[in-house]
């Protein structure tokens, strides 16, 4: 028996509803329940096939957990090395590279100095930064908020530069980003699970956050196909296999602001009865799949390529047209496209 695990913190619809979907299936020596650790010793295996994530970004804990589970033969989901490697400048600057349009983003030294260093330990950063040619840069107002951080915390408008310096005062040792602010005429949020299905939802971040998946009936199916084409571009170059990625539309030019979500909110209240049926499902029939194909002592992890093709000194350039991943056979559900595209 091959047994898929959750392993999560204070959610609860999500993972109650995935383990009993996937226990639903009945799919032959495959079962689905809560990860339980009672002790984790070096190189000894926990005993599922398949874990999936949702906790470990706050509880390091569970990360060297998840690192030690990999490394003997189980599929976690996300890759938790590339997940402790990874944060949202890096992810920009491969955006760049990748032809994606992102906001301006400048990279922002922490107010504070980190514990156990002192002025002798930043010997090789200027004094004063240049501010001038990185506010001409991100222009006013901007955003400013952590360089690894989730959800809305520490997040700030800034005006000008004396804004700037105020809220910065507030940002003790947190290495921020500055960024470009996009005034945008429509917004998504996007899932990508087993880097195939995408789900792209209305959503309104200036709304409470209970109010934020919006509907939207008006979205041009050149847009929708453009942002399916960057969320699949992205997660097949981080390697994430679950994961959003969210766009801020101005001048209809999909802006990929935020897709460093490797635990992304799937609760029922806040996106809604279809999208969480739809996560649900896609997920459950994701998990099975990784179940299955999964081989005891082996990596089974998901590596993006960036890394595949940094080790192989390939240039960072398109996949290739005939390069393609395993296809997933998912149940009869909602379609992954807002409702209502149309043609321009």
């Amino acid at each position: 028996m091959k047994k898929i695990g959750i392993l999560f913190g204070q959610e609860r619809s999500f993972p109650e509803a995935l383990i009993e979907r996937v226990n639903q299936l009945a799919v032959k020596d495959i079962s689905a329940e809560a990860v339980r650790i009672d002790q984790i010793i070096q190189g000894q295996p926990l005993d599922y096939a398949v874990i999936i994530d949702r906790i470990s970004q706050d509880v390091p804990f569970y990360r060297a957990s998840m690192k030690n589970a990999a490394i003997c033969g189980t599929a976690v989901i996300n890759n938790p090395f590339w997940w402790s490697a990874d944060e949202k400048f890096f992810n920009n600057a491969l955006a760049v590279k990748l032809g994606i349009p992102v906001p301006k983003t400048a990279l922002i030294p922490s107010r504070e100095h980190p514990d156990s260093t002192t002025e002798q330990s930043f010997s090789n950063l200027a004094y004063p930064f240049n501010w001038d040619e990185v506010f001409a840069y991100t222009g006013f107002p901007a955003y400013m908020k952590p360089f690894d951080g989730g959800g809305w915390r520490d997040v700030y408008k800034l005006h000008d530069r004396e804004d700037f310096f105020d809220k910065h005062a507030q940002t003790g040792q947190h290495v921020m980003l500055l960024q470009e602010e996009i005034v945008f005429e429509s917004y998504f949020r996007c899932y990508c699970i087993g880097g195939k299905q995408v789900r792209i939802m209305p959503y309104e971040p200036r709304n409470p956050f209970h109010l934020r998946y919006t509907e939207q009936t008006n979205t041009s199916k050149k847009l929708l196909k453009t942002m399916e084409s960057y969320v699949l571009k992205l997660n097949a170059w981080l390697g994430y296999d679950f994961n959003t990625v969210e766009f801020a539309v101005r001048d209809s030019i999909p802006y990929a602001i935020d897709f460093c979500n490797p635990a992304p909110d799937a609760d029922r209240n806040s996106v809604g009865e279809e999208n969480f049926e739809w996560v649900v499902a896609t997920t459950a029939a994701y998990a099975i799949d990784r179940a299955k194909r999964q081989k005891p002592g082996q990596d089974n992890l998901t590596w993006g390529e960036y890394l595949r093709r940094s080790s192989a000194k390939l240039p960072l350039s398109e996949l290739p047209a005939n390069e393609t991943k395993p296809k997933l056979a998912l149940p009869a559900g909602p379609k992954r496209r807002a409702k209502g595209g149309k043609d321009e």
